[in-house]
């Protein structure tokens, strides 16, 4: 069944967003109100720092509503595969429903690609939830690019994720259309970057993103996006 999101109104829009909080300094009153955001508007999940994770669980518990962290994140490809691996799994044991992750980016610019994608899939065993792998589109070359999401695919991944948030790249339907069109049955793609708008979000739901990450939740789903908000 083929989706007309022009039809859909911006409320109706919550369900594929994932309403992101990483700000530094987030307190824990402000982590409990996020997580109450975010089952009161009807977003897809919460999206937060692992140190809030057990935090937000307690809250959705019985809701129904995802719990997603990330790691490696934000200065993406500094962990160590072990470390990326025991991460994942200590925060799924505190409630993550699915995580994000960044990607070695320098190992495959050196011709490491075992390495690479060994490192995507210990998290993926570990976890044993959606991994969404964070690709950072604009940095590898276009050969280099075609071979990070061969071998996300092949290390397990759930999601395809163009880039970690708006300092590497603003989401736009091209970035979306590139992953959707190499995505596999079962593989998906979720969007993020700098995503603040309506029509911007329309744009990349219509290029084939099921997700979008965006910490300018509220104001997609009221139509009143602005330029001031954090590029997540």
């Amino acid at each position: 069944m083929t989706i007309d999101f022009r039809a859909l109104t911006p409320a109706q829009l919550a369900p594929y967003i994932q309403h992101t909080k990483i700000e530094v300094g987030t307190t824990r009153d402000q982590i409990i109100a996020h997580a109450k955001e975010t089952v009161e508007y009807g977003f897809n999940a919460a999206m937060v720092p692992g140190s809030w994770v057990s935090i937000v669980a307690h809250e959705l518990a019985g809701t129904g509503v995802g719990i997603a962290s990330a790691l490696d994140f934000p200065t993406v490809g500094v962990t160590t595969s072990a470390g990326k691996a025991f991460e994942a799994e200590q925060l799924v044991k505190a409630g993550a429903t699915q995580i994000d992750i960044g990607v070695q980016v320098g190992w495959l610019k050196s011709g490491m690609y075992d390495e690479f994608r060994d490192d995507i899939a210990g998290v993926v065993r570990a976890a044993g939830v959606p991994i969404k792998v964070m690709l950072e589109l604009p940095l590898p070359s276009g050969a280099e690019r075609e071979l990070a999401v061969q071998l996300a695919i092949e290390a397990g991944v759930t999601y395809l994720k163009n880039a970690s948030s708006g300092q590497v790249e603003t989401a736009n339907p091209e970035s979306i259309a590139y992953l959707v069109a190499r995505a596999p049955a079962g593989v998906f793609v979720k969007a993020s970057g700098s995503i603040k708008h309506y029509e911007q979000s329309i744009a990349l739901l219509e290029a084939g993103a099921v997700l979008l990450g965006t910490s300018a939740g509220l104001a997609i789903i009221s139509n009143s996006g602005s330029d001031t908000t954090k590029s997540y």
